[in-house]
C-alpha cells in the first residue's frame, strides 16, 4: 500500500469521488445523488423509449432506477404493475416514492422493486419486454459490466427483450479499478459490442441520443 506523507494527497479516482450510499445521500440529496438535470434527463429516458414503441401493455425494467428520475414518467405512463425498478440504495427509492411520485401514484400503479447490488433480476414476479440502464455502465467496471448483462440474459429468457444502456464512449485504460456511484468509466464501441455478444446479446450502435453529458447509447437485443 502507498503511504502518504502530510504533504503528500490521495488524488486517486476512488479517493476523489463523492461518497456513496446512506452518507452521499444525505450530503447530496435524492436528486443531486443521481446527477441532477432531474426534468431534462427524466423526459429525456422516457420519451426515448416511446420512440422505440414502449407501450402501456409493456412490462418495462429500470436498471439503477435510483430515486425515480425517469421512474416517475414510467409509472405514470405504464398499466399497473408494469413498472420493475432495481437498485442498490433502498434509501434512494423510498425518496424516491416519499418525494417524487407520491403514495397515491405508488398505491395505484404498484411499481415493483428490488433492493440488490448483484443484480438479483430473478427477484421480480414477472418479466420485462424493455429494460434501460440509463447511467449505469458510466459508473461499472468491466467485471460489474459482465455480471449486469449476464444475469439480465438469463432472466428474460425471451429473444424479444430490447435492453437499453448508455455509456460514455472513450478510452477505458484509465478507467477505475472499482464500480462507485460517482466514478466515471468510459468504453469504446468496440467493447460495448464485445460485452454484448459475450453474453448473449446482439448490439447495435446508436450513439447520440441529445442525453446533456454526452452519453452514448446501445442497444441490446437477447439471442
Amino acid at each position: 500500500m502507498i503511504q502518504f506523507t502530510k504533504r503528500q494527497k490521495d488524488t486517486s479516482p476512488e479517493k476523489m469521488v463523492k461518497p456513496e450510499g446512506k452518507d452521499g445521500i444525505q450530503k447530496l440529496g435524492h436528486r443531486e445523488y443521481v446527477g441532477g438535470m432531474w426534468e431534462e434527463i427524466g423526459r429525456l429516458q422516457f420519451e426515448f423509449l416511446l420512440r422505440q414503441k414502449l407501450k402501456p401493455t409493456d412490462c418495462f425494467l429500470d436498471i439503477a432506477c435510483g430515486s425515480l428520475r425517469g421512474g416517475v414518467h414510467f409509472i405514470n405512463y405504464l398499466e399497473t404493475s408494469n413498472y420493475l425498478g432495481i437498485d442498490k440504495e433502498a434509501s434512494l427509492i423510498q425518496l424516491g416514492i416519499e418525494k417524487e411520485l407520491g403514495k397515491e401514484l405508488y398505491n395505484d400503479k404498484k411499481p415493483e422493486f428490488v433492493i440488490s447490488n448483484t443484480f438479483d433480476f430473478e427477484k421480480f414476479s414477472k418479466k420485462p419486454r424493455f429494460s434501460l440502464a440509463q447511467s449505469l455502465f458510466t459508473h461499472l467496471n468491466i467485471e460489474d459490466v459482465f455480471r449486469c448483462l449476464n444475469k439480465l440474459r438469463k432472466f428474460v429468457e425471451s429473444e424479444e427483450h430490447v435492453l437499453f444502456a448508455t455509456f460514455f464512449e472513450g478510452d477505458s485504460s484509465d478507467n477505475p479499478k472499482m464500480s462507485h456511484s460517482h466514478a466515471s468509466f468510459q468504453y469504446s464501441r468496440e467493447e460495448m459490442e464485445t460485452f454484448g455478444r459475450r453474453n448473449g446479446w446482439q448490439a447495435t450502435y446508436i450513439g447520440g441520443w441529445n442525453h446533456p453529458r454526452n452519453q452514448m447509447m446501445m442497444q441490446y437485443e437477447a439471442f
